[in-house]
């Protein structure tokens, strides 16, 4: 008998240890069980069945073998006859050599029958010898204590295993592949318990293949791609060994699950390929890896591959990230947002849905949501993509929608967490989804479980404003709480024009009409048939575009006829009445800014809007004002740089020593007052000897006649050391009958009743007598900073190395314009010989001020000083000192 010729084929499937499912090169099946053996029966769950079936599985499936057909036995059933042979591994192991070896297989009885070539007894020769040895060895079904295997087929209770199992990820085996998304897979949960069961495939959805109905015998096509689909996955997956991680269980009490080959996840290469198509039910199981799937949808798409093959991709809006700033915030889920042109524009955030209004679950955690998101991105840098755009509707317009990020962080992905909105569920065919929708799906699902915002079903407390500038009545009520407040933190609800706004005092659940005193700003239109007043528009623009719900402080004074409240708002601690003056968008009106204190700050901040020629000022000709004022004026030192317009070459320094003390420190700007030594001083300690055997008589401790007035000059106690000076009135409090006021001769001030203030006798003791002693200055070559806390620390470290000490100052420059306002070097007299030894460069060197970034033209002919002053920034810096403690704040 001849000897059979080897063939070749690939191992598709292991139906147990003796029986190999092969494929040629077109795909063609044919079924090959190895020559002369038995091997236990899987489908039965005969002892060992598993070992002996797993054995031939990770050596033979999906690789190259050559066989040689020995036999054939015809079957009853059918007519085709049942092939044996044997087998060669890529190894070069032999089957069925190898199983026999091992113990995982037993000769058949009839062998003898079949061994008809010399060939044939050779093998069963052969394996006789081995299965002696393996009995002897006790291998495998020879064991005298075999493992025992429990397989479960059927899961009684699909979602208590899931549960239990959830997010764990165990070994196990695709038996059958059903379709491109449903596999049935033995779950190795233990080395001796397995559950056989159905497995789909998390986050996709593959298209069916034929399927016939049992119950009536009617067949169904495959859908386009769906045998290709089951194909792609069977040559990955079948009886391979993966990993399955358990999600959840399907409506159809089903286990999803992802399933991943050591190559990767399975659900990746089918939807790269165009075999499925991406579903949203497991996207909160998912995660952040369904972004992955989306991704490689798009790729299928991009690429028409599979079902995608007709694919057009929708026209890209070319619109790639743009840089914003968030101008309003209208709702939970809705911006405004203004571009570097000044446009504005709404945009909705992708996604995501404020609280419902209409839901009486989530409606009272509305204002809540809202104010969360003002609080993290009125007037805030963002950047902004636009994922699509929602057509005009019945009620509503055309929306854009856009991720927006701050920071890095996505806005909705935090609003979302917080529980402060939910997600919106899209349809398959939605594009204008957020790029992280299914982050947004895991993270409401988080938000629910924690109970957190709307998902708690314990309810915010509303909070009710009441309107006390509702009628001048209501005003009048409220003004004396209001006044007693200083730097009251409100936040801007509506601008109603560049100087009258709406505000909000949470602490007091006040709404007020809030109207700048000192100022007046141009009327804006107030409706469509309206004319505006010049620059009327652009102060109510400007306004808005600083003020609108931002965070703000507000110091009342007085009301207005109609119940407004007049005084000062701040905006990053700088009054907005000033800022609106130096932009030449107000005009300060003289009487109430006399009256609110704030004269001089907002004269020069008009002066400042004149020189520059700005909004109001842009005809200003400077000798009209100099007309007015009596003097004479000369166009060649309008900007005071000999007509140069800043350019002129600056005058060298000069030097100009004083002996003096300092006897305050401002803590709002870090100004100092300077007592100047000498006969001034000298005539002060008289004074002030007389001064205070003056008040021991009781005849002169009688109180004021009538209630002063700002600007009044008057003796007053001071309250630490019980001692009287003179002091000028600054602004008073009718309603507690209280003023403020500042100690001339040394600068301090403070708060005191009417009832402990006496007249003054201006014969004896008035500024004609002698001038106040305090003198305005600034360090100068000095930037302090605007924060706070630096700003504290530099104030007490100037008192300190300034308090009772008699030091030198070089007085470097005086500004007629700010009330004659000193800039001075102060110097230990051992070092007044050197300007570069000074008190300012301690300052600097402790990094509590900054060299300023843009020098005044007489600050600019100190070239040497700057130097040294730089220096010990630079070296400031380097050692994280003060200011400089978290890097250097002038890199942006």
């Amino acid at each position: 008998m001849a000897s059979p010729q080897a063939q070749e084929g690939k191992v598709k499937s292991v139906l147990s240890g003796d029986t190999l499912i092969l494929q040629n090169k077109s795909k063609q099946e044919r079924t090959l069980s190895l020559a002369f053996i038995n091997a236990p029966r899987l489908q039965q769950d005969e002892p060992c069945s598993y070992e002996s079936r797993d054995f031939i599985r990770k050596l033979s499936v999906g690789k190259i073998i050559h066989f040689k057909v020995l036999y054939s036995i015809p079957q009853k059933v059918g007519g085709s006859s049942r092939e044996y042979g044997t087998v060669m591994l890529q190894g070069g192991q032999m089957l069925p050599d190898l199983i026999v070896q091992e113990g995982w297989a037993k000769l058949r009885d009839d062998a003898d029958r079949k061994a008809e070539s010399p060939a044939a007894a050779e093998l069963l020769e052969r394996l006789q010898a081995l299965e002696a040895h393996a009995k002897a060895d006790e291998k495998g079904v020879w064991s005298s204590k075999p493992t025992s295997i429990q397989n479960m087929r059927e899961l009684p209770d699909a979602k208590s295993f899931a549960e239990e199992h959830k997010n764990s990820t165990m070994d196990a085996v695709v038996e059958r592949v059903l379709s491109g998304d449903r596999l049935i897979c033995r779950l190795l949960v233990s080395p001796t318990q397995h559950v056989q069961t159905t497995v789909l495939v998390a986050g996709l959805k593959s298209p069916s293949t034929a399927r016939t109905n049992p119950s009536d015998g009617s067949s169904q096509p495959a859908e386009p791609m769906g045998n290709e689909a089951q194909a792609f996955v069977e040559e990955r997956l079948l009886q391979r060994g993966v990993q399955v991680k358990i999600l959840g269980v399907s409506p159809n009490n089903l286990l999803v699950g992802e399933v991943r080959h050591p190559v990767g996840n399975i659900a990746e290469f089918l939807l790269k390929d165009g075999y499925a198509r991406c579903v949203d039910h497991h996207s909160t199981w998912l995660g952040a890896d369904m972004g992955k799937l989306r991704q490689a949808e798009r790729e299928a798409k991009e690429h028409q591959r599979g079902i995608f093959k007709s694919h057009v991709a929708p026209r890209a809006g070319g619109s790639s990230e743009s840089e914003a700033t968030v101008s309003r915030v209208f709702s939970a889920d809705t911006l405004y947002i203004r571009n570097k042109a000044g446009t504005e524009r709404r945009i909705n955030l992708s996604s995501v849905r404020q609280p419902k209004p209409s839901d009486p679950k989530q409606s009272p955690f509305g204002a809540e949501a809202k104010e969360f998101l003002r609080k993290r991105l009125i007037g805030k840098h963002v950047k902004v993509n636009i994922d699509g755009k929602r057509p005009a509707t019945e009620g509503y317009d055309e929306r854009e929608m856009a991720t927006v990020s701050q920071n890095g962080k996505n806005v909705a992905s935090m609003l979302v967490e917080n529980g402060y909105a939910s997600v919106i569920r899209h349809r398959m065919d939605d594009t204008d989804r957020s790029s992280i929708y299914d982050e947004l799906l895991a993270a409401e699902e988080a938000a629910q479980k924690e109970g957190k915002g709307m998902w708690n079903p314990k309810h915010p407390k509303a909070t009710s404003y009441v309107d006390y500038s509702e009628s001048l009545e209501k005003a009048k009520r409220q003004l004396t709480l209001l006044k007693n407040q200083k730097r009251t933190p409100a936040v801007v609800d509506f601008v109603k024009s560049g100087s009258r706004f709406t505000v909000l005092v949470a602490r007091d659940n006040a709404k007020l009409t809030f109207v700048l005193g000192g100022i007046r700003a141009p009327r804006s239109a107030r409706g469509p048939n309206d004319a505006a007043e010049p620059f009327g528009q652009e102060a109510h623009d400007f306004a808005v575009r600083r003020c609108m719900q931002r965070d703000v402080e507000i110091d009342v004074e007085d009301t207005d006829k109609t119940g407004g409240f007049i005084g000062t708002l701040y905006i990053n601690r700088e009054s907005f009445a000033k800022v609106l003056v130096e932009e030449g968008l107000a005009s300060v009106h003289a009487y109430s800014a006399e009256k609110s204190g704030n004269a001089n700050e907002l004269f020069q901040a008009e002066q400042k809007a004149k020189e520059g020629r700005k909004g109001l000022w842009q005809d200003w000709d400077p000798s009209q004002d100099a007309e007015q004022n009596g003097e004479e004026h000369d166009d060649s030192a309008a900007n005071g740089t000999n007509g140069t317009n800043g350019d002129a070459e600056s005058k060298p320094r000069e030097r100009n020593y004083k002996d003096v003390t300092v006897t305050y420190v401002d803590p709002e700007n870090a100004r100092v007052k300077l007592q100047m030594l000498g006969a001034g001083k000298a005539n002060l300690e008289t004074l002030m000897k007389d001064f205070a055997s003056f008040h021991i008589s009781p005849s002169n401790s009688q109180p004021l006649p009538s209630p002063p007035k700002a600007g009044d000059m008057v003796s007053a106690k001071f309250t630490q050391d019980n001692i009287w000076y003179r002091a000028r009135v600054r602004r008073n409090d009718r309603e507690n009958k209280t003023s403020d006021i500042v100690y001339v001769d040394y600068g301090n001030a403070e708060t005191q009743p009417w009832s402990s203030l006496r007249p003054l006798d201006q014969s004896r003791f008035g500024t004609a007598k002698l001038k106040p002693q305090a003198v305005d200055a600034c360090l100068s070559f000095l930037q302090f900073p605007t924060t706070a806390d630096y700003l504290s620390d530099a104030v007490s470290f100037i008192d300190s190395v300034t308090v009772d000490r008699e030091l030198v100052a070089n007085i470097d420059f005086t500004d007629s314009k700010d009330n004659g306002l000193l800039y001075v070097t102060l110097m230990d007299p051992k070092h007044a010989a050197s300007l570069d030894q000074s008190l300012n460069a301690e300052v600097v060197a402790e990094g509590l001020a900054m060299v300023p970034r843009k020098l005044k033209p007489w600050e600019r002919g100190a070239g040497d000083v700057l130097k040294g002053l730089k220096e010990k920034e630079a070296a400031a810096k380097e050692s994280r000192r003060g200011m400089w403690e978290y890097g250097d704040l002038t890199e942006d």
